[in-house]
């Protein structure tokens, strides 16, 4: 397609977006021409929270399903939908609520905190969600809350990680606190290897490595700096170097190249690619305009418990 095309679509798209009094919301990891129509672009609880503010009555967000309902817990009077339904998240469905419920009764002297990347229903049975951000700190939280007498959680011990196991071993490691941790990853992040940190050293000795926390462990172990990334876009403006690896999905480089003309990025691997997040395109996005369709709503029920270990993560940072 042309850019005359892509140019008469981002029209049609802001025509429509306006006359339905919509807000089109991004994932850092999405396709260029799909960050080229965002109102606001971020990492999935970052934009959770622009739609609880925003006075759009529709929310059309381009991320996986698990984003779209967590927009939809916070936002109950808004109507929230996807360009395609079907983009989901694999780690968030390697958990599911009766496995997690089966976990904590196995466990009962154990704080639920579970990654923003679940379900829904998952995010009902935790006591606490946390995002790659603030898991540190929440975790911290539960700890000084349990040695001051557990006012606030209780006198439990033990703390549940779920679902991503190499984020809960890069908490544990921050925190020195053993996690009970599930047996989920990210099938995007596992793709980068302590080979390509070798590789691409060799290649850009000057840059500063920055990877995700999803990461293996003996890649973060090779990284200047272990960052979400709404993290990663804030250290690549802050930071003195002109030069930057990259170890997340390859879409973040379409902003941080954006963000900043004046340096250079290059990813860890080409093949750290979702391809969920790649199903958005700008015309799937005037389709769900044109037809509002196709629109995610989690059920009262849930949506409040889950909403509860949401807040209290949000009370916590």
């Amino acid at each position: 397609m042309g850019n005359i095309s892509f140019a008469n679509l981002e029209e049609k798209i802001k025509l429509l977006k306006k006359q339905r009094k919509a807000v089109i919301l991004v994932h850092n990891y999405q396709l260029p021409e799909v960050q080229d129509v965002a109102d606001f672009r971020g990492d999935s609880l970052e934009l959770s929270r622009i739609a609880a503010k925003t006075d759009a009555k529709v929310i059309v967000f381009c991320g996986v399903h698990f984003m779209a309902e967590t927009a939809s817990i916070l936002c109950p009077d808004k109507q929230v939908i996807m360009p395609d339904i079907h983009s989901g998240c694999p780690m968030a469905g390697m958990i599911t609520a009766p496995q997690l419920k089966k976990l904590k009764k196995d466990h009962p002297e154990a704080i639920a905190v579970g990654y923003v990347n679940t379900s829904a229903e998952v995010k009902a049975e935790l006591d606490v969600c946390c995002t790659s951000t603030n898991a540190v700190s929440v975790v911290n939280a539960i700890i000084r809350d349990y040695e001051n007498g557990g006012k606030r959680f209780g006198k439990k011990k033990e703390i549940i990680f779920v679902p991503d196991k190499y984020l809960a071993d890069y908490v544990s490691r921050r925190t020195g606190k053993k996690l009970i941790a599930w047996n989920g990853f990210c099938p995007t992040h596992v793709k980068i290897l302590p080979d390509d940190v070798k590789r691409e050293k060799r290649f850009h000795p000057k840059a500063k490595v920055m990877v995700h926390p999803e990461c293996l462990p003996s890649v973060v172990d090779m990284a200047d700096a272990v960052l979400s990334t709404s993290q990663m876009v804030k250290f690549a403006k802050e930071n003195d170097a002109r030069e930057f690896i990259v170890g997340t999905e390859v879409g973040l480089i379409y902003r941080l190249k954006q963000d900043n003309p004046g340096k250079e990025f290059y990813p860890l691997s080409e093949r750290a690619v979702c391809p969920n997040m790649k199903r958005a395109t700008q015309e799937k996005i005037l389709w769900a305009l044109e037809e509002l369709k196709t629109e995610v709503r989690v059920p009262e029920g849930i949506r409040r418990k889950a909403k509860k270990a949401i807040d209290v993560m949000l009370s916590i940072i």
